[in-house]
């Protein structure tokens, strides 16, 4: 697993990300692949002094392909391309997702098959998730930490969803009596995580996109 550090903030609240639809630029192209912290809004601006990406990407004319709500973490993709844009958050284009979830509870097999075949939500069916469990990440700490009943156990699961219904994720575990605790973004596409500390970002422009 990869080694992550750097605390960040905390609190729920749920908002949608900037989805403006944004031309090319004349320069190169650019995709910034940021780590987002936990209470941090996927959108520049806000007019209640939260934390939003102006705190830690110092990049102009980029937005974000899709969004990342503020109580989840994890891999939060950006671009100056509205073509790309659109290809990466557009749900069509099912671009697959994978998510490192924390659940209460230690969930089997035979827990995990609805979400595998398909669960029902109240807005209908979800696409097949790939669900696995997994060992615990070696993750940044979560300011403040999770709230972990110590009469409950916890259990991690990877999450592969291409679809992005709004938080998704979470109402899927609930939905199968596994309440997720905490929720990180690991991987869009064939973009991951890896190397980018929490808070931090890489860039990739021009032809290192191809």
């Amino acid at each position: 697993m990869n080694k992550f550090a750097k605390p960040q903030q905390s609190r729920r609240f749920k908002r949608k990300a900037e989805t403006k639809s944004v031309k090319p630029l004349n320069g190169p192209r650019r995709l910034v692949l940021f780590n987002k912290p936990f209470d941090v809004l996927s959108q520049f601006t806000d007019g209640q002094g939260r934390a939003t990406l102006k705190d830690f990407v110092d990049i102009p004319d980029v937005y974000a392909a899709g969004r990342l709500d503020r109580d989840s973490e994890g891999l939060l993709l950006l671009t100056n391309d509205g073509k790309l844009q659109h290809k990466l958050a557009n749900p069509k284009a099912k671009t697959a997702k994978t998510y490192w979830v924390q659940v209460e509870g230690v969930p089997k097999d035979v827990d995990l098959e609805p979400l595998r075949k398909g669960i029902v939500l109240k807005d209908g069916p979800c696409l097949p998730a790939k669900v696995a469990l997994m060992d615990e990440p070696n993750l940044w700490p979560r300011n403040p930490p999770v709230r972990e009943r110590k009469s409950i156990p916890t259990t991690w699961l990877s999450i592969s969803i291409k679809e992005g219904r709004n938080r998704q994720v979470r109402r899927m575990t609930a939905a199968i009596g596994f309440p997720t605790l905490r929720l990180v973004r690991y991987q869009i596409g064939r973009y991951t995580l890896d190397g980018i500390d929490n808070g931090s970002y890489q860039q990739l422009v021009g032809e290192e996109l191809s």
